[in-house]
């Protein structure tokens, strides 16, 4: 009786259960990746909008630094309109409109995006009035900007200084500042040969200011020195230029060095003013497009994610319900058949093309060799049975005849009670090997080979029985061919195949055993002229105790063990064995082993 699976432990169970699972798992996933997603789109976005602004204002400046006015600007503004998708607006402190990207009339804000000063740009962390550091932005120039003659003779000089670091171990450089001043960027590894690269390599030349650079200290250095005096340093030395590459130190209280710092930052506004735009206001806004959906949880979106996901779960219980029940039927068919009390090898019906299917007829394949195998089985025993029957049925005869005085225990009798004790051995010798074989235990002692010998041996071997049979042994063997085998299992191979052939082959035939390379393999051949194969037993000559000869004589056949001997050896060594038979004209059967390297 099939035993019942317990309703915890159901397949339709566990794939509702495993269902109804997956689908609140894809659905909580999935709402968690859309507000993720959501929230990190929308951060992006803010994340985009801020370095869009940062950079229409860093070209605006830029523009406004190295122009006297605002003309010609409105080409620039289109261009970075486009690039960023914003909608830009200059104009003048008044909030006349200088340029404007967009084509329709709109309400500026209260409030602007940021004042386009390149005198009073936002200065960096740590103060001071060095180049880097200073409220003005680096890119204006004014009259500090070379002309042509003296920047090529400056970079003449910094080219020099950096092939002149270089060959000392140094990596340099050259850049250029906005003025069109070069100089040379060395490695942090040069701070350690400053000392040696200053004596070597001397950077006073590149260092010293040019004709326009000097009369734009002067001047500068003019408007410092009055600032410093309305505001009470005296002390002030008229050489101080704490500007990029010039700087001379100035020596005071930190309230005079502080107050001259202030006073440089003064006077280099006051210079630049007549060469930079005048100061402008920015107004950056969204395009006219529509705007991007914001995904929020409102009672509405809230009720229909609600609807969606149990309408989703409904239609996975449904759809997992009808398959589980197409998949258990066949299944539990399968498990009925293989607890039948009967003991027969029952089939079960193939009602599907998918993965039960295909098992139930694996099923019905596995009965069918069950059946096979119980018959085979039942026919190996009567087979061995009768075979060591014969022997020991004369062994005994003839042994009780000498007992009773019957027959006279002479050498011609000693001799047929060994021969019959020699096929004993022999049978049982099979059956070790046939056994060694199916239990993996079968030991090879693979070596090189020449195959040739090998070939010529078993011929010779065979010859003499052959001869007496007025049988012909010929060989033939296409170059040398090497195979990686065990030569005493490879001789018990073709000597079993020799003998099969010599047996069945009339008085005038032939036996031919040939040899050849293939691409990757060696096949050895023995064919015989002999009485054939009927086609329907080909599928049977290499099983157990199989003869052609149904009567079982001696005469006509071996123990029968001879050639499952023979596939079992040949596989052994990773080769195929195989039959092809004309009846009465030529049986061939043929070796293939891996060729030896």
């Amino acid at each position: 009786m099939a035993r019942r699976v317990p309703l915890r432990r159901s397949l339709l169970v566990r794939l509702l259960s495993i269902s109804v699972l997956i689908a609140l798992l894809s659905i909580g996933s999935t709402a968690w990746l859309v507000f993720r997603s959501t929230t990190l789109a929308i951060e992006q976005e803010r994340g985009d909008v801020l370095a869009d602004d940062m950079g229409i204002q860093d070209a605006l400046t830029g523009y406004a630094a190295r122009h006297r006015d605002w003309k010609g600007v409105s080409r620039t503004v289109r261009q970075l309109a486009e690039k960023t998708g914003r909608r830009i607006t200059l104009t003048t402190r008044e909030r006349r409109v200088i340029a404007d990207s967009g084509s329709g009339q709109s309400d500026l804000p209260a409030r602007a995006s940021a004042v386009i000063d390149p005198l009073n740009t936002p200065a960096d962390a740590g103060g001071g009035t060095g180049w880097e550091t200073s409220r003005i932005d680096p890119r204006a120039v004014g009259p500090y900007l070379l002309p042509a003659q003296e920047r090529q003779h400056l970079e003449r000089l910094a080219r020099d200084r950096a092939t002149c670091l270089s060959g000392i171990g140094l990596r340099a450089q050259v850049a250029v500042r906005a003025g069109g001043r070069p100089y040379v960027l060395t490695s942090p590894s040069a701070s350690v040969a400053r000392g040696l690269s200053e004596q070597v390599c001397p950077a006073a030349a590149l260092a010293e200011p040019t004709r326009t650079e000097a009369g734009a200290l002067e001047e500068l250095g003019t408007l410092v020195a009055g600032c410093a005096r309305r505001r009470g340093v005296t002390a002030y030395d008229d050489g101080l230029v704490p500007l990029a590459d010039f700087v001379v130190p100035f020596k005071g209280t930190p309230d005079e060095i502080e107050t001259v710092e202030n006073c440089v930052e003064e006077a280099r506004g006051d210079q630049l003013a007549g060469y930079v735009a005048p100061p402008a206001l920015l107004f950056v806004a969204a395009s006219s497009g529509p705007a991007t959906p914001v995904f929020d949880l409102s009672p509405i979106n809230t009720a229909r994610i609600v609807g969606v996901t149990g309408l989703v779960l409904a239609l996975t219980v449904a759809v997992t319900t009808v398959i589980a029940v197409r998949l258990v039927r066949p299944l539990r068919a399968l498990a009925e058949a293989a607890h039948d009390p009967s003991g027969q090898h029952v089939r079960v019906p193939v009602t599907t093309k998918d993965e039960t299917g295909y098992l139930a007829a694996a099923f019905n394949d596995l009965s069918e060799r069950r059946e096979r195998i119980e018959e085979l089985r039942k026919a190996m025993v009567s087979d061995i049975a009768h075979e060591l029957r014969t022997p020991l049925t004369n062994i005994r005869g003839w042994l009780e005849a000498a007992q009773d005085g019957i027959a006279v225990p002479d050498a011609a009798l000693i001799s047929s009670l060994q021969d019959q004790a020699l096929l004993l051995q022999h049978i049982i010798d099979d059956l070790q090997v046939l056994a060694a074989a199916d239990a993996g235990t079968l030991r090879l002692h693979p070596e090189r080979l020449v195959v040739r010998e090998v070939v010529e041996q078993v011929a010779a071997a065979h010859r003499a029985d052959a001869q007496s049979a007025g049988v012909t042994v010929l060989t033939h063997i296409a170059s040398d061919p090497v195979v990686h085998a065990d030569p005493v299992r490879l001789r018990q191979v073709l000597g079993n195949l020799m003998s099969n052939a010599v047996r069945h082959t009339p008085p005038g035939g032939t036996v031919t055993l040939t040899a050849h390379c293939g691409v990757d393999e060696v096949e050895i051949q023995v064919a015989d002229t002999g009485s054939g194969i009927q086609p329907e037993d080909l599928s049977m000559v290499f099983d157990r105790f199989w003869r052609a000869e149904k009567s079982r004589s001696r005469r006509t056949g071996g123990s029968g063990l001879g050639l499952s001997i023979v596939r079992q050896l040949v596989e052994a060594h990773e080769g195929k064995v195989s039959v092809t038979s004309v009846p009465g004209t030529q049986t061939v059967f043929t070796v293939r082993l891996p060729a030896g390297r």
